[in-house]
């Protein structure tokens, strides 16, 4: 099937389901972020993640000129939040609670975990950029399900019994020597 209309191009990738981001830096203006589902770690030496903003975007403007960018990883809980980083025009700041990261980057209270990172390279990505970043500082896991964004809705994972045996991917992902992997 040829690929042509945006619209089928979205139902054939909103079967792929994504964690969900928001991406924030601050400036002299003051705080900045958006809601990401295009992120993923990209390599464990050097510690690399992406993610791909709209070429258009302010926020994106923003983030590129300050060279470092805060990865919050939102868990099952905040919804609200995601949807108000995902709204234009929104005042995404003002009722919601965050503290610096070491680059000045908010991190966003409640969050699942999040990443302190330098903006290392960007590169042409169609309507979007692909923006590689050096992770320079890591934050607290919480122990809650993670937010995921799958065929146009919000979900999250089941709880796994803490009695069943891990699945090969999860022995594959904490194994310490990677390059050891199939």
């Amino acid at each position: 099937m040829p690929v042509s209309p945006a619209a089928g191009f979205r139902r054939v990738f909103g079967h792929f389901g994504t964690g969900v981001t928001v991406i924030t830096t601050a400036d002299a203006d003051g705080p900045a972020g958006f809601a990401c589902q295009a992120f993923a770690p990209l390599s464990l030496d050097p510690p690399l993640v992406l993610f791909c903003p709209q070429n258009g975007s302010a926020t994106w403007r923003r983030i590129r000129a300050a060279g470092a960018f805060c990865v919050n990883i939102l868990a099952a809980d905040q919804r609200d939040v995601s949807r108000l980083f995902g709204t234009r025009g929104a005042d995404r700041f003002a009722a919601l609670g965050w503290v610096p990261a070491p680059s000045g980057s908010p991190v966003l209270d409640g969050v699942l975990t999040w990443a302190d990172c330098l903006v290392e390279a960007v590169h042409p990505g169609g309507d979007h950029a692909i923006v590689t970043g050096r992770v320079t500082t890591l934050g607290p896991c919480r122990d809650v399900t993670p937010l995921l964004f799958h065929r146009s809705r919000y979900t999250t994972t089941t709880p796994t019994s803490p009695y069943e045996p891990p699945e090969v991917v999860d022995t594959l992902l904490s194994w310490p020597r990677h390059t050891d992997w199939m």
